[in-house]
């Protein structure tokens, strides 16, 4: 079907939104409530538009296109609405971005830029709440929550680990961890989808405050080494400090849809640990020296080749880790059976 988008005809899916067209087609709608993997909500009203024929505005995110159809994003009343709505979001928290974990990566940030406001109109802000850090991986900080149900959503119905609720009603309305307990105290298992599906500063990762700006990191994408599923994850790296700085699922991953566990979002501390061995090591007499490459794969190569020559290929197992890369690992067992010559290969980390 044929829709207009600020005059312009775009072809349209059945069932495709107005949001979702606009968004496939490069045309910026501010939202925050809405998110692909969580559904349609119009729950924060700042993607409103106009529509041809249809009284007052209409929230893009839930309606559907439908043949002919005319749209308009950007006229002087959808903006003052959307800046409205953005301009109450920014008033109600502490939306502080010069020093924000997020900034350069928020969408309420976005919203704001793209609508032109500075700085909030209003101070409906109370400073009520502390930074919940009682978790091992994740922080919550509430003043700068904004009531978009996202993390919610994403934990009742995405994860299925219905933790995360809405708790309470008007300016007490916050986002609460079972029976509004610490998350640190709950049933949550630091899965991290809250935090990937969270459009603020409100659920970040602990470990990487402070650590890097969003702009300096370069995303690598791989696939998770822990266990069979396959999960593809982007590392964050800091190319300057050559140091991974936290880890995110691939959103548009047929494996995983940008869920991952707590072991592929967070278990890779080890790889910049002190206590990491860097060189080869020969035990000689009972104690272990340090040696090169050269020698090392040399007298590797020595062994199994006498091992093989006496008792046959079989006679060799390989284990591999889950704490090296899932590329690292296939070319492993590759090593074991095209020139070791044996199937007896496995892993540290089986389900």
């Amino acid at each position: 079907m044929e829709v207009y988008l600020n005059g312009k005809a775009f072809e349209a899916n059945p069932g495709e939104t107005v949001l979702q067209l606009a968004l496939r087609n490069g045309i910026y709608i501010p939202h925050l409530c809405y998110h692909e993997k969580t559904g349609q909500a119009a729950k924060c009203r700042a993607c409103v538009v106009e529509i041809e024929g249809m009284n007052g505005l209409k929230t893009s995110c839930n309606l559907p296109v439908t043949d002919g159809m005319r749209v308009t994003t950007n006229s002087k009343k959808v903006l003052n609405a959307q800046r409205n709505v953005v301009d109450f979001s920014l008033s109600s928290g502490r939306h502080d971005c010069m020093s924000c974990e997020q900034n350069g990566n928020c969408e309420l940030q976005d919203a704001a830029y793209y609508l032109g406001i500075e700085r909030a109109s209003f101070q409906l802000y109370d400073d009520r709440y502390e930074i919940d850090d009682s978790s091992e991986f994740i922080v919550v900080d509430r003043s700068k929550c904004i009531n978009c149900g996202r993390c919610a959503a994403g934990c009742n119905n995405t994860v299925v680990n219905e933790v995360i609720n809405i708790g309470n009603r008007g300016f007490g309305t916050k986002i609460v961890f079972d029976m509004d307990l610490p998350m640190g105290s709950s049933s949550c298992v630091q899965c991290g989808e809250c935090m990937q599906l969270c459009p603020v500063g409100c659920i970040i990762d602990k470990r990487a405050i402070g650590k890097s700006r969003s702009w300096e990191l370069e995303k690598v994408e791989t696939v998770c080494s822990y266990c069979g599923v396959g999960c593809k994850q982007n590392i964050l790296v800091d190319r300057k400090k050559n140091e991974i700085i936290k880890i995110e699922g691939v959103e548009d991953s047929p494996t995983n849809n940008g869920m991952l566990c707590v072991k592929g979002r967070f278990g890779f501390d080890f790889i910049q640990d002190e206590r990491r061995i860097t060189t080869p090591l020969i035990k000689e007499n009972g104690k272990f020296r340090e040696a090169g490459w050269d020698e090392a794969i040399s007298l590797i190569a020595d062994k199994f080749s006498k091992i093989k020559d006496q008792f046959g290929s079989d006679a060799i197992a390989g284990l591999t880790s889950a704490k090296v890369t899932n590329e690292e690992n296939y070319l492993f067992q590759k090593f074991m059976r095209r020139e070791v010559g044996t199937n007896n290969v496995d892993h540290c980390a089986r389900l």
